[in-house]
């Protein structure tokens, strides 16, 4: 009867552990995909943002292509949540701070063309792309926050167990890049 009823409590306990981080795994695969989707809001407002700026700064091809070549550099790269290596994060995040610092560039040359600057659609696309600057910034940090809570689970005793069984492994995070750790200079 001991041997039945402990039995039955390994039992019990490994199912609700199971289904728990079942249910963490999942949260992280939803908060991958909002991540993703807000990837996807910038790269989709970036065609109408160069077209935009292709009627005012035809002769600045250069950087417009750059920003059309990061663009599809980016969304080539998708990473479903089994692949969330550190290394394979680092490099979704790279080719997206390809596209950050080309829209940089494209933004810096609209500064030198008053007409463009005072263009509606211009000003639009602009504020979209920085609410979506926002927006990601928001979807990465929620990822980190449920990839910390499902990781926590995955190592803690004695859930470590189940999860080693079942093959449960912790995930990366979304971590600052090298250069972040540069204060910016403002030059007037």
């Amino acid at each position: 009867m001991i041997a039945l009823g402990v039995a039955t409590l390994l039992a019990i306990f490994c199912y609700k552990t199971y289904n728990g981080l079942v249910e963490k795994d999942e949260a992280v695969a939803t908060a991958w995909s909002n991540v993703e989707t807000q990837y996807q809001r910038r790269a989709d407002l970036i065609p109408n943002l160069v077209n935009t700026v292709k009627g005012y700064a035809a002769h600045e091809s250069e950087t417009l292509e750059s920003v059309i070549a990061a663009r599809s550099a980016a969304t080539s790269i998708n990473l479903t949540a089994d692949e969330l290596t550190p290394e394979k994060i680092a490099e979704y995040q790279a080719a997206q701070q390809q596209v950050r610092s080309a829209l940089g560039r494209l933004i810096a040359i609209a500064e030198n063309y008053p007409d463009l600057k005072a263009n509606q659609n211009f000003l639009e696309l602009q504020a979209q792309l920085e609410g979506t600057e926002n927006r990601i910034a928001v979807a990465r940090k929620e990822f980190n926050e449920i990839a910390q809570a499902y990781n926590v689970s995955v190592r803690r005793f004695p859930a470590n167990l189940v999860a080693s069984i079942f093959g449960f492994e912790k995930k990366a995070y979304f971590e600052a890049d090298e250069a972040a750790a540069q204060a910016p200079v403002v030059q007037f």
